[in-house]
């Protein structure tokens, strides 16, 4: 009789596991593409209700021409911190791996993520937005990336050499006023 009952909480046990591995369905968007227009551009994704438990890690590639400082930053607001999308992270990406992860600025009512990297290469990269729904409610994330040009060498040379008139051509004035 023990190992009958040994056998069915066993069962039982299984069955729960099924069921409950049912619940973190991967609900992860295929490759996207982000629209680069200025050096900047947005993205987004809305997971609609009955997804509770389910997990996701969606991709969003970018290609750049020219060297930048990259900005993005991610936000998902929900009504209360039970409801919506929880989100865990928020990476960049190049063909050898990852770049950059994320940094965590609140959690809660408002998931927010920030990504920052200095002189990023020319070439062609992807975010990942990574996370879970927290109910059957649904819930969605919004991000936005900028590409600022790095100057280059001959930039800060002119510059300079700009200054450096301006001020010859304030100490000329100063000296004809005297």
């Amino acid at each position: 009789m023990k190992m009958k009952s040994l056998v069915s909480a066993i069962v039982l046990a299984s069955a729960g596991l099924v069921s409950h591995s049912a619940l973190a369905e991967d609900i992860s968007n295929p490759l996207q593409t982000i629209t680069l227009e200025d050096n900047s551009g947005f993205f987004g994704a809305l997971f609609t209700g009955s997804n509770a438990g389910a997990t996701f890690a969606d991709r969003w590639s970018f290609t750049t021409t020219a060297a930048g400082d990259l900005t993005a930053d991610l936000v998902s607001l929900s009504g209360n911190a039970n409801n919506g999308l929880d989100i865990t992270g928020f990476s960049l990406f190049d063909a050898s791996g990852m770049v950059l992860g994320g940094t965590q600025l609140s959690t809660g009512l408002a998931d927010q993520w920030s990504l920052n990297y200095d002189n990023l290469a020319a070439g062609t990269y992807y975010v990942q937005v990574s996370g879970g729904v927290m109910s059957n409610a649904a819930g969605k994330y919004y991000a936005d990336i900028a590409l600022a040009p790095v100057p280059e060498p001959e930039t800060y040379g002119m510059m300079l050499a700009g200054l450096g008139l301006v001020g010859f051509m304030a100490r000329r004035r100063k000296k004809a006023q005297a």
